[in-house]
């Protein structure tokens, strides 16, 4: 809302028509712009706001220049140019060098004998949208860098005081009222103080950031904010951002019937080549070196935080936040917090690793059966496979009692406290976080609708906390279409299970055919072969799965039309969630529980599909177990980090090269290089939802089933400059704590089976039941006693 602006009325832009202004001849001092899709009627609604400002407030805030001024002047003009070479770009702090708070690029062929279709078609929603960017009141500025055959098209938009302070209240932004010091605390560093030991990943990072008392942006209230009076300063590089990708992102380039607007449908359809906001200057440290007092805040980071010499150092999370936003911040905050609190479980469980392989060589019924020669024969695979000796198992037993002894259970019962501890220790940090950043009050009712939500909805209704109508979609046929959506889930899980029955069968016809290959060694390997190259098969069936599912995901959530980006991130993190649970653990699940459990006895075997049921090698299923989570935890964990370090770097030397060939001989590769040049060689940054997933499944991997790798722990710990920096708020301090909750409860009942109590007819005798039950009770007592009462939210 605006009170008191002086000049002609500019014109409202009703982004539900394209091209379509509303101009309000009754108050011809007020000025209104709307980034929402509505429909016709909110120019009246519009009206009816500005006339009940103007009675509240009267101040004349901010002078917004009329229409006419600026054909004379620079302010919402195009200064395009288009000379071969570099062009020279505005700098920043004055009117006619305006702040760049954001690049749009795109490229273009020369050589092109005429334009085609989809040139065309490119051209004219280019330049429709650039259009309904001057009209929304950012300047843009088009610079061209060409050669003979191709030329590099730079729009760099700047937002005027104006739109800036409209954006701000329009999107409900907070901002400072009051600066406070900075509260940031760490009991390790309090604790080693009080000591009097010294603290080796204690930094002095500069340029600490303070905090605020802040409340929501009113241009009525400009004066009462801190440093409302320096326009340059006042609203920082990450809130311009924000509000600039706001802008691009609910910008229309054709009918929004069609659904035709928004910078990511532009990017999808190769109209624009990339979208990103400049960094803060360059990375590397200045000449005076790292000591220098006048460092950007990327230089401080790149110092402080994202090298490998500071791995051991405390994360300055105020800096990122500062740079980054809230969502990465608490991104990195949890990813530290975690990793930290890995390095007990990793000791202790290196320590029971450690004293399994002195068991190994003490232990009497190892040693007898690794003695026991010729003595024993035991029964043929099937029908056609050969007896095998039982000594020849001497390995699989001594690799088994590696992880199967008394000091398992220990680290059963300590991974099972350790994940109590994380989780509550977790849950107050992230509270803390989330309050010190304002995030703890963050509504989802609040929100802006999604753009993509506001141009398809049907309707529009009154939002109950702002009183304005928003675009609608119906709770019913939402919950159909959440309906339908859940039986695509189900015929994915049924998929991953059918893959599970696929990779059993395949690892006992292995068996049985090594076992039939007449080689004694690899009779007795069969099982163990079988089992090995399934543990690969199966890793490569899950990889493969979940990049269909993530893409079948994303459709689906889309399609059920959530109405705020936090319910569309949940909904789709659900769905993600749910499959690769299915997908990662469905295989360990079946070894843990089931395995073994089905085969029958000596003239009673059981079979599926024809194919007898395939059973624990003589080392038990525990080895076996700590085979497959080694597989698939270290192997997916090999390849992802292979693909976050070797697929940037190499399509960051491709983006170099492929554009620095197109530069004239004899310049420079770096001198005299523009910053949205120099951003632009960068790998854009396709957002921490993987990552997040990751470390999710992993936690899973580290507390379910710890008891059969005690290992786990220690392979956890694993590991990019990219294009821009996009600041994303985050609605709390931890979606986190919901999905890492629930491999505790699970854990309890994973902490180890009881195998071979069985009579002479082979049934479970009742030794065997009554550590079921005492099992059974431990779990229900543990868990009433120290399972986390509920489970906050939080969305990345």
């Amino acid at each position: 809302a605006w009170a008191g602006l002086q000049g002609p009325p500019l014109p409202t832009l009703c982004p539900r028509m394209a091209r379509l202004y509303c101009p309000d001849q009754a108050h011809a001092g007020k000025w209104a712009m709307t980034s929402e899709a509505s429909s016709g009627s909110h120019c009246a609604r519009s009206r009816m706001l500005r006339r009940q400002v103007q009675e509240e407030d009267s101040t004349v805030l901010i002078d917004v220049t009329p229409p006419e001024a600026e054909k004379r002047g620079p302010y919402g003009s195009t200064a395009h140019t288009s000379k071969p070479g570099r062009q020279q770009a505005a700098g920043a702090g004055s009117p006619a060098k305006p702040r760049i708070d954001f690049v749009l690029v795109w490229e273009e062929d020369l050589k092109a004998d005429g334009p085609q279709d989809s040139a065309a078609r490119d051209r004219t929603w280019r330049e429709t949208f650039l259009d309904h960017l001057r009209a929304a009141g950012l300047r843009v500025d088009q610079l061209d860098v060409q050669d003979g055959d191709s030329a590099v098209h730079y729009a760099l938009l700047s937002a005027s005081w104006a739109a800036l302070c409209y954006y701000a209240e329009d999107l409900r932004l907070k901002l400072p009222l009051q600066e406070l010091p900075n509260q940031a605390s760490n009991w390790s560093a309090g604790l080693l103080a009080w000591l009097g030991i010294p603290n080796i990943l204690l930094e002095d990072v500069p340029d600490v950031p303070p905090e605020y008392y802040s409340c929501r942006f009113r241009a009525s209230k400009l004066p009462r904010f801190l440093g409302s009076d320096n326009r340059d300063t006042f609203f920082t590089s990450t809130k311009r951002h924000q509000i600039l990708f706001e802008i691009l992102a609910k910008t229309p380039y054709g009918h929004e019937k069609k659904n035709l607007l928004g910078i990511h449908q532009l990017l999808a359809e190769g109209v624009f080549r990339a979208a990103f906001p400049l960094h803060d200057g360059p990375f590397r440290a200045p000449p005076e070196g790292p000591q220098a007092p006048c460092l950007n805040q990327r230089q401080v980071l790149f110092q402080h935080w994202a090298r490998w010499g500071t791995w051991c150092k405390y994360q300055p999370l105020d800096h990122v936040r500062r740079y980054f936003g809230e969502k990465v911040a608490l991104y990195f905050a949890w990813l530290g917090f975690y990793t930290a609190w890995l390095l007990p479980a990793a000791v202790v469980g290196t320590l029971v690793f450690l004293v399994g392989c002195f068991l190994v060589f003490s232990d009497i019924p190892t040693q007898e059966l690794c003695g026991s020669q010729d003595s024993f024969e035991m029964c043929p695979l099937c029908l056609d496979c050969p007896f095998w000796l039982l000594s020849s198992a001497c390995a699989l037993a001594q690799a088994g009692r590696l992880f199967d002894h008394g000091g398992t259970v220990f680290f059963s019962l300590f991974m099972a406290l350790w994940a109590v501890l994380l989780l509550e220790y977790w849950k107050r940090k992230s509270a803390t976080l989330a309050y010190r950043w304002d995030c703890s009050d963050y509504e989802d009712i609040e929100e802006r609708p999604r753009p993509q939500f506001a141009a398809s909805a049907p309707m529009t209704a009154p939002n109950p906390i702002t009183g304005e109508d928003e675009p609608y979609f119906p709770e019913r046929s939402r919950a159909r279409r959440m309906l339908a959506g859940s039986v695509v889930i189900l015929v994915m899980v049924a998929v991953v299970v059918m893959g599970v029955v696929s990779i059993i069968l395949y690892r006992t016809i292995m068996a049985i055919v090594v076992s039939r290959s007449g080689n004694t060694v690899l009779a007795a390997w069969a099982s163990r072969i079988a089992s090995l190259t399934g543990s690969v098969v199966n890793l490569v069936f899950i990889l493969m799965l979940s990049k269909i599912y993530v893409t079948l995901a994303h459709v689906l959530t889309r399609w059920e039309m959530h109405r705020t980006q936090t319910k569309f991130e949940d909904a789709f993190t659900l769905k993600v969630f749910i499959f690769q649970f299915v997908n990662f653990y469905s295989s360990p699940i079946y070894i843990a529980f089931f395995k073994g459990r089905f085969v029958g006895y000596p003239g009673n075997y059981r079979t599926l599909f024809g194919v007898r049921s395939e059973e624990c090698a003589a080392g038990g299923c525990l080895i076996e177990l700590a085979q497959e989570l080694l597989v698939i935890m270290v192997g997916k964990q090999v390849i992802n980090n292979m693909q976050e370090l070797l697929i940037p770097k190499l399509k960051g030397w491709w983006q170099k090269f492929r554009l620095r060939s197109k530069r004239k001989a004899g310049a420079s590769a770096g001198a005299g290089q523009e910053p949205w040049e120099a951003d632009y060689e960068l790998v854009p940054c396709e957002g921490l939802f993987d990552e997040y997933l990751e470390m999710v499944l992993q936690f899973g991997f580290v507390t379910i089933f710890v008891a059969a790798c005690p290992l786990a722990p220690l392979f956890a710990p694993g590991t990019q400059d990219q294009r821009g920096k996009r600041w994303e708020k985050a609605d709390s301090g931890g979606t986190c704590a919901a999905d890492t909750a629930w491999p505790h409860v699970l854990r309890s009942c994973v902490s180890g089976r009881y195998r071979a109590f069985r009579d002479d007819d082979g049934h479970y005798s009742q030794t065997y039941w009554n550590l079921l039950a005492i099992r059974l009770a431990f779990v229900i007592v543990f868990e009433v006693a120290g399972a986390p009462a509920g489970f906050p939210t939080c969305t990345w």
